[in-house]
């Protein structure tokens, strides 16, 4: 056997004395660049039977909606190539994810103008906030792909969003909700500590006083 993860849980991230100039340029302050992907969530992954799970539209609309996966499937997808950052402090570059675009999604729906926020909810018991127009961007998703494959169920399957310029904790695993909001309010995270914004670049991971986050904790999670 190649013992995949046991030889990717020894790996290290990379010294930033071997990275490239293009590489620094992208990596954000206090972060380490890794080749691996992390897998970092609140509870346990959950078990879906499909034939009963949908997403639901729903707050600041002019009528709900509920879609099916095999809707989801039906509509025009896109690929996008970015780069991920955690809050934990890992860095990934240049991964590679297929999904609906999430602006095109929203010609689907009849969003109230007055809407500004969305919140996404997740299971189990996640959700996360965003401001709307911060959604609008090319590189933004309801991905259903990573690197060309279906995502694994430990990296969101079967649905989760794609906020890549903000820390990962805005792109929520198993996505299950999209409520549009009047006004902002704080998601699980955001109510726990983290920051509102959480833009990488301007390292706003806390609201408040820094949270005892180890900087190498997440090299003792699973990976894959």
């Amino acid at each position: 056997m190649h013992n995949k993860a046991e030889r990717l849980k020894k790996m290290k991230p990379l010294p930033l004395g071997s990275l490239s100039e293009e590489q620094r340029a992208k990596l954000p302050p206090g972060q380490a660049l890794t080749e691996k992907f992390p897998i970092l969530h609140e509870g346990e992954v959950p078990e879906y039977e499909m034939s009963q799970w949908s997403l639901n539209v729903f707050g600041e609309v002019e009528e709900k909606r509920t879609f099916s996966y095999e809707e989801l499937l039906a509509l025009p997808t896109v690929t996008v190539n970015c780069d991920i950052h955690c809050v934990t402090r890992w860095s990934k570059l240049d991964t590679v994810w297929e999904g609906i675009l999430f602006r095109d999604f929203l010609q689907l729906l009849k969003v109230k103008p007055e809407a500004k926020y969305v919140m996404f909810h997740a299971d189990p018991d996640y959700d996360t906030n965003v401001p709307l127009e911060d959604l609008l961007r090319d590189d933004v998703l309801l991905a259903l792909k990573f690197n060309g494959e279906p995502l694994t169920k430990k990296h969101g399957w079967p649905l989760r969003t794609l906020v890549p310029h903000r820390y990962f904790w805005k792109s929520a695993k198993w996505l299950r909700g999209i409520e549009f909001m009047t006004e902002d309010r704080p998601g699980f995270w955001e109510k726990n500590g983290f920051h509102n914004e959480a833009d990488p670049f301007k390292e706003e991971r806390f609201s408040g006083e820094a949270l005892p986050i180890p900087e190498d904790e997440w090299t003792h999670k699973e990976y894959d």
